[in-house]
């Protein structure tokens, strides 16, 4: 029981490989009351393929249409899939969380449930009623979909296998906390590709603010940009937005805890949507011109990267810390205009001078970066430097007490 009271993630536990150095990372400080913990239920069953289709079917088992955007698999690695489950080959379990009775929450497998709905045509993704390929011991069903084999006397035999064959699958029942289930998906993830919990805060936040933003990250122009105009299947680009919105609500309510200032941000306006959502569509406005702009400065490559003074180039990866500093400020109508009536060498020059003499300012960028200090410290440096390039004067967020100090540029 003590391994569950000490154990605690961090922000590297989350860090991305695919192009970015993620400065979005969640980290959660909660700690839990032990006899919740103890009272939780986790059990093993064997469901069947056909078994786990029908709860998907009924909506038992929570893959909404919106994730099945997100798909990260490819065609060869979804055949490959349903290939193991025809020849019985082990597979990873599915984890599960009852959310209510025969409800359920995806904590891990969402991508091969969605690749059993997607084979059986039952999906509302572009890769539904796909065709197997490249298999790797039934070359002769290569081609084939669901309705080969259906139709086809010489294939039921794989259908059949397929139908029954058994998926293990590990149910959570009597959580009390989301932040409980938060440590279970870290911990699922920790041995192969961190996911973005902004997957899970969908599910046990569900309402129209979250939808909005689902739907908002997938037109985006900007997140287009950002994320090699892909929807990201990670959700960092709704990650990204949805904290977009949280600081330009919220910033003086900010403690460093970035999960649930999201959370209670998500919470809330799922809650107010009917009164907030003219305000919001005026802020992702305001958040597709300020990535237009940072384009506009720092070119289609190097923007939201950081200047390497020494090799006299910018860093490979992007920085969402960085950017998250940048549209901070590039969000308000006046900067804007005034950086219109700017040379857009001079601020890129004062971007890459600040990159090479604020050591303060690159740590407040790379490390601990979700810290109510390093928060602070970024914004007010590219603050003032900004104010000095554009000779105009605005308000930048002061820390009084160890609180973040704003209530508007002027």
């Amino acid at each position: 029981m003590s391994q569950v009271a000490e154990f605690q993630y961090n922000e590297e536990e989350l860090a991305e490989e695919f192009g970015f150095d993620d400065a979005q990372n969640e980290s959660d400080s909660s700690e839990f009351n032990l006899k919740h913990i103890s009272d939780i239920v986790v059990y093993g069953t064997d469901w069947t393929t056909e078994t786990i289709l029908n709860q998907l079917n009924r909506k038992n088992i929570n893959l909404n249409p919106r994730f099945q955007r997100r798909d990260a698999w490819t065609i060869k690695r979804k055949s490959r899939f349903i290939e193991s489950l025809i020849l019985g080959i082990p597979v990873p379990q599915i984890v599960l969380a009852e959310k209510e009775k025969g409800k359920y929450l995806v904590l891990d497998g969402k991508q091969r449930l969605l690749t059993i709905l997607q084979f059986y045509n039952k999906s509302e993704s572009p890769n539904n009623n796909f065709k197997l390929k490249e298999l790797e011991f039934l070359s002769n069903l290569n081609s084939l979909k669901l309705q080969d084999f259906e139709n086809n006397p010489l294939y039921s035999q794989y259908l059949d296998a397929l139908d029954n064959q058994t998926i293990r699958t590990t149910i959570i029942k009597n959580w009390q906390s989301e932040n409980f289930l938060y440590k279970v998906f870290l911990r699922l993830n920790a041995e192969s590709t961190p996911l973005s919990p902004q997957e899970l805060r969908q599910a046990l936040n569900p309402g129209k603010f979250t939808d909005y933003i689902d739907d908002q990250s997938i037109k985006s122009k900007g997140l287009k940009a950002i994320f090699t105009k892909q929807p990201d299947f990670r959700m960092r680009d709704n990650q990204l937005l949805l904290k977009y919105i949280a600081f330009q609500y919220f910033l003086p309510e900010y403690r460093g805890d970035l999960k649930n200032f999201v959370d209670k941000t998500s919470k809330r306006f799922n809650d107010e949507w009917e009164k907030k959502q003219d305000n919001i569509e005026e802020t992702i406005q305001k958040f597709e011109k300020a990535v237009e702009m940072t384009i506009r400065i720092f070119g289609e490559d190097n923007f939201s990267k950081i200047w390497l003074q020494d090799k006299a180039t910018y860093e490979r990866q992007r920085n969402l810390s960085l950017l998250d500093t940048i549209l901070f400020y590039f969000s308000d109508a006046e900067i804007r205009q005034k950086v219109e009536q700017v040379n857009k060498i001079k601020i890129e020059e004062a971007f890459k001078t600040i990159c090479s003499s604020s050591p303060d300012f690159i740590s407040s960028v790379k490390s601990s970066t979700n810290t109510i200090t390093n928060t602070h410290r970024r914004l007010a440096l590219w603050g003032k430097a900004l104010q000095e390039v554009l000779e105009i004067d605005f308000n930048i967020p002061e820390l009084i007490n160890n609180h973040l100090v704003f209530s508007g540029f002027r």
